[in-house]
């Protein structure tokens, strides 16, 4: 399939054991198996400034797709790569049906049966119509089985990348980024404490110098309190909405602004509950009309309160730099656990107990390290097809 020939650039190994190692380019059973490389499954490399620009001219001109089943919290993930490597990106966005749902991703190497036949790649009409792109992002369970589909599709052109745990094999794509509290790893996965977000350093600034009136009017400190709601592993009880709202109300005594919004997953008598408690303090919560303020309320705010059912909103408050305070409903989750234990550790994190906290730390992010590992890894994969 013709595509975009991408320069030649070379970067420096992330690591020294950071060779690369070809492996065989088909299974047994006739499916394209992914190029893949030596990786460090531990830490990401160090990406420096420079990295990245060069990353982007590496790119130019690439054309991609982000595959997900619709959630924002997956479709946020692509576009924050997308986004970090200025690729020229679809979002693509699948609905597979029952039987074929069910079973997503582990009947991905059988062709016949690992996607819905209606949303074959290249099929008219279908979400997944047209010529092949130089790289697909997916990003959800149900988006990971359609990678080796459009790999087969391309002849093998296509640069197949999954952000998180797959539930199933590495092989299912060419380079996997998972979250270091998850347990998958292989040669092509690279793992990091925190996940890749839209949420930059510029984007803040610019948000910083164009305040919504609602949050520019509130006085410092100011704390973005970012709501989410039930999950399989916590959920909000009657005790948990009751002692959110009285933290709220102690937070807001302390002399501290509060700023809000909800999410999908939050229940009614916690948003109901939370809707009283800042407002009877001067606060703000957003009403559900026109854009969802969530970066605005992260540029503005002097800390940031989350609640610890969201894995996306707790590391995305951390490239802010300010004091993130997260409150725990009731429920346990190891990963997550493990996950909030290691960004208290770096001095991002504290528990939330009613009081408005006040210490800094450098801003995290690593979306720029996932960004550049991936564009080393597509142009190896590009030098090896001879492109």
């Amino acid at each position: 399939m013709a595509g975009t020939t991408p320069p030649r650039v070379d970067f420096a190994p992330a690591r020294d054991d950071n060779r690369p190692e070809a492996l065989a380019k088909s299974s047994p059973n006739g499916n394209p198996k992914p190029v893949s490389h030596a990786i460090s499954s531990v830490a990401p490399p160090a990406a420096s400034p420079a990295d990245l620009p060069a990353a982007r001219a590496a790119l130019a001109g690439a054309r991609a797709w982000l595959v997900t089943d619709g959630k924002a919290g997956d479709l946020a993930h692509c576009l924050g790569i997308a986004e970090r490597l200025g690729l020229a990106a679809e979002s693509r966005i699948v609905a597979p049906r029952p039987p074929w749902s069910w079973a997503m991703p582990h009947l991905w190497r059988w062709p016949a049966l690992g996607i819905d036949p209606a949303e074959a790649p290249g099929r008219a009409g279908g979400p997944l119509a047209g010529p092949m792109p130089d790289l697909a992002i997916a990003s959800g369970r149900r988006a990971a089985a359609y990678l080796p589909a459009i790999k087969r599709a391309g002849g093998g052109w296509t640069f197949t990348i999954f952000l998180k745990d797959p539930r199933t094999a590495p092989a299912i794509a060419d380079f996997l980024w998972v979250p270091a509290h998850d347990r998958l790893r292989g040669a092509n996965v690279l793992t990091t404490a925190l996940s890749p977000h839209r949420i930059t350093q510029e984007a803040l600034a610019a948000a910083r110098g164009a305040l919504r009136p609602e949050i520019a009017a509130r006085t410092p400190p100011r704390v973005a309190v970012l709501i989410g709601g039930n999950s399989r592993d916590f959920r909000f009880g009657e005790g948990d909405i009751a002692r959110f709202a009285s933290q709220l109300a102690a937070l807001a005594g302390t002399g501290a602004r509060l700023m809000a919004t909800t999410s999908r997953r939050t229940p009614a008598a916690l948003a109901e509950a939370a809707r009283a408690a800042i407002l009877a303090s001067g606060g703000w919560l957003w009403d559900g009309t026109g854009e969802n303020p969530y970066r605005d309320l992260l540029a503005g705010a002097d800390a940031v309160l989350v609640t610890a059912d969201s894995v996306n909103m707790i590391g995305e408050a951390c490239a802010t730099g300010r004091p993130v305070m997260v409150f725990r409903p009731t429920g346990r989750s190891r990963k997550i656990d493990r996950y909030i234990g290691e960004l208290e550790a770096a001095g991002a994190v504290r528990p939330f107990s009613g009081r408005l906290e006040t210490y800094t730390y450098p801003p995290m992010d690593a979306t720029p390290a996932i960004a550049v590992e991936i564009a080393r890894r597509y142009l190896r994969f590009r030098q090896e097809q001879g492109s």
